[in-house]
C-alpha cells in the first residue's frame, strides 16, 4: 500500500466522497463511514487500505490538515424540539445542529447561512450558529443569494472601494485628454445586445490602401478602465478579488462599481469617453497588415443592437436603414472587413462548430417564462471577428515588447483525449482522424466532412469534449481552437481583470516603462484548486523562441499566480451561473411534472442517458433502470448504451420521447422516464406509485449495478421501476399519483432527514 497522501475532500450527495490528490494521481474513495468525521472541502491526509468492488483505491482519513472557513447555506428545520439546518449543498452529507439560542431571528423553513462552531465527529453531527438569514426559499432571487455564498463569489464592494468610486468625476475633464489622440469626429459606434448596460467596445471601418492593394482601416476602441482604476487602489483590490463580472438571469454582479461599469467607463452614445484604440490595416485577404495602439478620447455616434444592424445589412433600403442612413455606409464597410477576416479564419483552420446557446427569460418575480435559443446573426459575427483581431494584435504587441503579461492560452488535446477521440472516430466509421500533433484544421475538416451525417451532433460534441479549457498564463503556448500563435484578452476591461492588466502592459510598452504587478491579496481556494489541477497537466514546452519566451523570474511567477487566480475565478463564475440556471430550470420543470416531450440524448453514461428537451432546452436523466427490462452496457468507444438482448442503442443525438417524472430542487436534478408506444396514462400512474408489474428479476437489477460500473444510486436517480407495493387497482394507483403530484405543487416539501 502507498504512504499517506494529502488532498482535498470532495463530498458526494449520497454520503460517500473521495480525496482529490495533490499529485494528480487517482483519487482515493472514501466510504460513508469515513465521511462522518470530515466535511466537503477539508484538507486531509489519507491512507489507502484496500481496493473497493469497482477497483478504486479506498482509504481512510488519518489526519485533518486544514478545515477552511466555509459558511454552510441551508434551510432551518425544527424536528422533535431540535433545531438543525439541512445544507443546500448535499455534498456536506450531514445536517448541522443549531443550539436553541443560536438561531437568531431565523424562522422555520427560512434559508440561512451557518457558521460552524463544532466540527463533525465519527459519532456526532457538526454544530453551528445562524450567521445570516437570506429569506424564504421562494423569494425572488433567492437562487442567486445562495449561489454567491455557496461558491464564495464576492458580492459586496468594500467601503473604501465605494468611497473612491464616488470621488471620481462624472464625465471626461479637459485635463484627462492630455496626451491622447482626439477621435471625437470619427463616427465610432457600439453594437451590443438589447439588454446590454455597459458598452466597452466601439468600432469603425473605412476602405484604405493596404500595401499596393485595397483593404480597410479598422478601429477597435475599448473603454480605458486603467485611466480610472489605479494599480493597488481599493477599486483595484476589489476588482482583482472578483476577477470577472458574474452574469445571472436578471442580475449581474459586476467587477467594477456601477459608476464605472455603467457610467464613466461605458462607451455610452453621444458622450466623450477615454479609450484605448487598436488601429489596424486589414488586407483584402483578411491578413492584418499593420497595427498600432494609442490612448484616445472618443465620442460614440450611435448605440446599435445586433438585431438592428442585421436588419440594416439585410435590407439597406428598409425602415431600419432609413433611420440610420448616416451610418449605413460604415456598417457596410464593417461587413466587408468581416468577410475578409472570415476568409483568413478559414485559411488558418480555426475551429468553428455551431452550438446552441440558450437564454432564460424571466418575469418580474424571477420565475422562468421561457427558455429560448440565442441566435447569432451577422452582426454578432462582425463584432466577434473585430474583437479577435484586436486581441491578436495586443498579444503580438506584448510579445514583441518583451514584457510579461497574460496570454489567453488554449492548448491542444491531451494524449488521453487524443486516443479516446481516435478510437471514437474509428468506431463511428468516420474516414478522417487526427495526427499525433494535431492542428486545429484537422478538427475543422472532420466537422465539415460530417456535418451532413445524421449523427453529426454526436461527432461534433465529441470533438468539442476532446478540447482543453483555456487559461490565463504568462507562458505563451498559442490558442489551439482559434489557430493563433499568440492570443490575449484586450477587449473587455470593464468585466475581466486580465483585460485590465493587458491595457496596463500596453501602456507601459508605449511609455517605454515597465508595469509592476501590485501586492494583491493572497489567491484563495479557487486558485489553489486550479493550481493542483494544472500541476498534473505539465507537458513538454511548445513555445517558439521568437514568441515571447520568458525566463521564470520572480516577476514572471507573480504573473503566473495572477493568471491562475483569474482562470480559477472565471471557473467559479461559470459554476455559480450554471447553478442558478439549474435551480431556475428545476423550479420551471416542477410545473410540468407528468408532461411528455420530445428530446435528444445529449450524453450517455454507465448509469443512464441525459436527454435535452426540444422545446425547452432543459436536460434531465433517464436512469439505466428506466430503459427497459434488459441489460444495457456502456460502450466507451462509441459513447453509447446498448441493450444486450435487443441491440437498442442510445447515443448522443438519439431521438427519444420522455415524461418528466421527478424534480429535485436541492440537488438541481431532473429525472425523465422513457415513454414507449402503447403505454397509457394509467400504467404510467402505476409506475409513479411503484406498482408496475415486475419485469426483471432482482438478480438482473443487481447485475445492472455491478456490470455497469456499480454506480451508486443517488438522489439524482428516479427510483428503481421494478419495486412493487401492495395490491392496488389501476384507478387507485392513478388517483394516488395525482394526489401526490398535487401535494408537491402545493409546496409541502420534503421531510427533513436526520444526520
Amino acid at each position: 500500500m502507498l504512504d499517506e497522501i494529502e488532498g482535498t475532500v470532495q463530498g458526494h450527495r449520497d454520503g460517500h466522497g473521495f480525496v482529490q490528490r495533490d499529485d494528480g494521481e487517482a483519487d482515493i474513495y472514501l466510504p460513508p463511514n469515513e465521511m462522518r468525521a470530515v466535511l466537503h472541502k477539508d484538507r486531509v491526509k489519507a491512507r489507502i487500505v484496500r481496493q473497493d468492488r469497482r477497483g478504486r483505491p479506498e482509504g481512510r482519513v488519518v489526519e485533518i490538515v486544514e478545515r477552511p472557513e466555509q459558511p454552510i447555506i441551508g434551510r432551518l428545520l425544527h424536528e422533535g424540539g431540535i433545531w438543525l439546518v439541512a445544507p443546500e449543498d448535499k455534498r456536506y452529507g450531514q445536517d448541522v445542529l443549531i443550539p436553541k439560542g443560536a438561531t437568531g431571528p431565523a424562522k422555520v423553513g427560512q434559508v440561512v447561512v451557518v457558521q460552524l462552531t463544532e466540527p463533525p465527529a465519527l459519532f456526532g453531527q457538526p454544530v453551528g450558529r445562524v450567521r445570516e438569514v437570506l429569506g424564504e426559499i421562494d423569494d425572488p432571487g433567492m437562487e442567486i443569494e445562495i449561489a454567491v455564498r455557496k461558491y464564495g463569489v464576492p458580492h459586496e464592494f468594500s467601503a473604501e472601494c465605494l468611497a473612491l468610486a464616488k470621488a471620481l468625476p462624472e464625465k471626461v475633464r479637459p485635463a484627462d485628454k492630455k496626451g491622447r489622440i482626439d477621435l471625437t469626429d470619427v463616427p465610432l459606434v457600439t453594437i451590443d445586445g438589447e439588454d446590454a448596460r455597459d458598452f466597452d467596445d466601439a468600432v469603425y471601418c473605412e476602405p484604405a490602401k493596404v500595401g499596393r492593394g485595397k483593404g480597410w482601416r479598422l478601429l477597435v476602441a475599448i473603454a480605458d478602465v486603467s485611466a480610472y482604476v489605479q494599480t493597488g487602489s481599493a477599486i483595484d483590490i476589489d476588482a482583482y478579488d472578483r476577477a470577472t463580472s458574474v452574469y445571472f438571469p436578471r442580475r449581474v454582479i459586476p467587477m467594477l462599481p456601477e459608476k464605472l461599469s455603467n457610467g464613466l467607463c461605458s462607451l455610452n452614445p453621444e458622450v466623450e469617453r477615454l479609450c484605448m484604440v487598436c488601429d489596424m490595416l486589414v488586407a483584402a485577404d483578411g491578413e492584418i497588415y499593420a497595427y498600432q495602439f494609442y490612448p484616445a478620447v472618443m465620442f460614440s455616434h450611435a448605440r446599435f443592437t445586433y438585431t438592428e444592424v442585421a436588419a440594416i445589412l439585410g435590407n439597406t433600403r428598409g425602415p431600419e436603414a432609413a433611420k440610420r442612413k448616416d451610418r449605413v455606409k460604415d456598417l457596410l464597410n464593417l461587413a466587408d472587413v468581416y468577410r475578409a477576416l472570415l476568409k483568413q479564419r478559414g485559411k488558418r483552420g480555426a475551429v468553428d462548430f455551431e452550438t446552441t446557446e440558450t437564454q432564460i427569460i424571466c418575469d418580474d418575480a424571477g420565475r422562468i417564462e421561457k427558455i429560448v435559443p440565442r441566435t447569432r446573426n451577422e452582426a454578432h459575427k462582425i463584432i466577434e471577428e473585430a474583437m479577435l483581431a484586436a486581441n491578436v494584435c495586443s498579444a503580438d504587441f506584448i510579445a514583441e515588447g518583451k514584457h510579461p503579461g497574460l496570454f489567453r492560452v488554449h492548448e491542444g488535446p491531451t494524449p488521453e483525449k487524443k486516443e479516446i477521440l481516435r478510437g471514437y472516430l474509428k468506431a463511428m466509421g468516420v474516414g478522417l482522424s487526427i495526427t499525433d500533433d494535431p492542428r486545429p484544421g484537422e478538427f475543422q475538416a472532420i466537422a465539415e466532412a460530417t456535418k451532413e451525417r445524421p449523427d453529426s451532433q454526436q461527432i461534433h460534441t465529441m470533438l468539442l469534449r476532446s478540447m482543453q479549457q483555456a487559461i490565463y498564463t504568462p507562458f505563451n503556448s498559442g490558442h489551439f481552437g482559434l489557430a493563433y500563435e499568440a492570443y490575449t484578452h484586450f477587449t473587455s476591461p470593464i468585466r475581466r481583470y486580465p483585460d485590465l492588466l493587458v491595457h496596463r502592459v500596453i501602456k507601459a510598452i508605449l511609455g517605454k516603462t515597465r508595469y509592476q504587478l501590485p501586492m494583491l491579496p493572497t489567491p484563495g481556494e479557487a486558485h489553489a484548486k486550479l493550481a493542483k489541477r494544472l500541476a498534473s497537466r505539465v507537458k513538454a514546452p511548445t513555445t517558439k523562441p521568437q514568441k515571447a519566451t520568458i525566463a521564470p523570474t520572480k516577476e514572471v511567477l507573480a504573473w503566473e499566480a495572477a493568471g491562475l487566480h483569474c482562470s480559477a475565478n472565471e471557473r467559479r463564475a461559470d459554476e455559480a451561473s450554471r447553478d442558478v440556471e439549474a435551480w431556475l430550470k428545476c423550479k420551471y420543470m416542477r410545473e410540468h411534472l407528468g408532461e411528455e416531450y420530445g428530446g435528444v440524448v445529449s450524453a450517455a453514461t454507465t448509469f443512464g442517458i441525459f436527454v435535452t428537451l426540444d422545446a425547452m432546452y432543459v436536460e434531465g436523466l433517464v436512469h439505466i433502470t428506466e430503459l427497459g427490462g434488459e441489460y444495457f452496457k456502456f460502450d466507451e468507444m462509441r459513447q453509447e448504451l446498448r441493450g444486450e438482448r435487443t441491440g437498442i442503442r442510445y447515443a448522443i443525438g438519439t431521438r427519444v420521447r420522455v415524461q418528466v417524472s421527478r424534480v429535485d430542487l436541492d440537488g438541481r436534478k431532473i429525472d425523465f422516464r422513457l415513454v414507449r408506444e402503447g403505454e397509457d396514462l394509467t400504467s404510467r400512474a402505476m409506475k409513479d406509485k411503484g406498482s408496475a408489474p415486475v419485469k426483471a428479476s432482482t438478480k438482473r437489477s443487481a447485475r445492472h449495478k455491478a456490470e455497469a460500473g456499480g454506480e451508486p444510486r443517488s438522489e439524482h436517480s428516479s427510483g428503481v421501476a421494478v419495486a412493487a407495493v401492495g395490491p392496488q387497482s389501476a384507478m387507485q394507483a392513478f388517483k394516488s399519483a395525482v394526489k401526490k403530484a398535487a401535494n408537491k405543487m402545493q409546496g409541502k416539501g420534503r421531510k427533513p432527514r436526520r444526520g
